[in-house]
């Protein structure tokens, strides 16, 4: 029987398509394996957000050679695209995938190398039931593509085009997963909240595809994972107030300065952006925010740069994920060079990193002594815990047995310790307990 070994770069939206690939393979017959084990075929969805992804993605190609250098190497995603637009191949690659052709990786594959299908599909593997990758939640794409024109970005580029899925494609996969058992369903896209009917979904604009997976898939969380603050209207915020959807939104800043902002071709300024965050909390107490934050832009000086730093505290993100700039073939913000050093880039980058897990830690003691509803992912890689998350991803740890994994169970925090909650699993709450003070 074939192997084939696959992984991924980058974000959820290709953790979704590479989950969709692999079963494309299993159900041809081939077994799969853990990447850093010797296969037939290695396949590798790349990102080329930055260029640390690009360079990533290429040293992924060189280690499954060296793992076993008798492989076919099939690859795929943005950093790929890139190459196809430069002109620039993938070395070591067998087979090059274009990203609007990757859910067809497994086709490509076996017209390169017809005798890999006859072989493959000699011995089926045999089916069983499909965790998404080893994880408690479900990773549900709901939309691909971005034409917004960032001034840094190269989506629009590696990810032409807005398409929107069938809503009764999306409504049937997520009754699929809630059958399977999955308790929490992930939404992603490359920009989610212009899912609608102008782009292939049947009618359904993103507010009303949510609420139909909120009353009809099963599942019992859904959860947005990344959406431009813009995208977060009332019908939203109504399903959050029903418990159809959690409290968590995940709304990229880039950065906290108005002319930066700008400067970026993002549509609002600081004043918007902490706006939003305040009329959240004050609505929802419970509400975590998290974020992606750039530093080293070629217009942020160091002024601009202590906007962002204000914005964070002001924002009190439960965590933010901060990146550095580097110039990407193709999106505007090109021409202007790279003028911050690396350096101070990393200077920008730790000062960040170290207001956002400040608040990050007071954000998740404001619920010490409260219970509240867990999703139980498993044992942690090491010790005898068990680790989950809130519905407001506040991460938590609390001894259990292991067969409480991927189920929902309520805990009491007691202690937070490095940014995550430790507590005790308990009884179900009487409503008043589960009130935010």
């Amino acid at each position: 029987m074939p192997t084939a070994a696959f992984t991924t770069l980058g974000c959820k939206v290709n953790q979704y398509e590479t989950q969709k690939i692999l079963e494309s393979f299993e159900d041809a017959g081939f077994a799969v394996v853990p990447f850093n084990q010797k296969a037939d075929v290695y396949v590798i969805n790349t990102c080329s957000v930055t260029s640390v992804a690009e360079s990533k993605s290429r040293y992924t190609v060189r280690r499954a050679t060296r793992t076993n250098p008798n492989a076919k190497v099939v690859v795929t995603g943005c950093a790929v695209q890139m190459g196809i637009n430069k002109d620039e191949p993938m070395e070591g690659a067998h087979v090059v995938v274009p990203n609007p052709e990757k859910l067809d990786t497994r086709d490509w594959f076996f017209k390169a190398f017809p005798s890999y299908e006859k072989w493959a599909l000699a011995e089926p593997a045999h089916k069983t039931a499909r965790p998404f990758q080893g994880r408690t939640r479900a990773t549900l794409k709901v939309q691909d593509g971005c034409d917004v024109l960032c001034s840094y970005c190269s989506i629009p580029f590696t990810r032409p085009g807005m398409r929107s899925r069938p809503w009764r494609e999306v409504l049937a996969e997520a009754q699929a997963l809630s059958e399977s058992g999955y308790k929490e369903a992930v939404l992603t896209g490359v920009l989610i909240g212009a899912y609608g009917p102008e782009t292939g979904s049947d009618g359904l604009s993103f507010e009303a595809l949510v609420a139909l997976l909120s009353h009809e898939s099963g599942l019992e969380r859904i959860r947005i994972s990344s959406i431009e603050m813009h995208q977060v209207t009332e019908p939203i915020l109504d399903l959050v107030g029903n418990g159809h959807v959690v409290p968590h939104f995940h709304i990229p800043l880039q950065s906290g300065d108005t002319q930066v902002l700008k400067d970026m071709n993002r549509r609002y300024g600081q004043e918007q952006y902490l706006d939003l965050c305040a009329r959240l909390y004050d609505r929802f107490p419970e509400m975590s925010i998290t974020t992606d934050v750039m530093v080293g832009f070629p217009t942020e000086t160091e002024e601009r740069f202590e906007s962002s730093v204000y914005v964070c505290e002001q924002a009190r993100f439960l965590k933010a994920h901060v990146f550095r700039f580097s110039p990407r073939f193709g999106p505007p913000a090109d021409q202007w060079g790279d003028p911050v050093d690396d350096a101070e880039k990393k200077r920008r980058s730790q000062r960040l990193t170290e207001v956002s897990q400040r608040t990050g830690r007071e954000h998740l003691c404001r619920f010490l002594g409260r219970t509240m509803r867990v999703l139980v992912e498993g044992k942690i890689k090491k010790g005898e815990l068990l680790e989950g998350t809130t519905d407001n991803w506040i991460t938590v740890r609390m001894v259990g047995s292991p067969t409480l994994a991927r189920t929902m169970q309520w805990v009491r925090l007691d202690e937070e310790r490095d940014g995550t909650a430790y507590g005790e699993v308990v009884a179900a709450p009487s409503p008043t307990q589960l009130q935010v003070v």
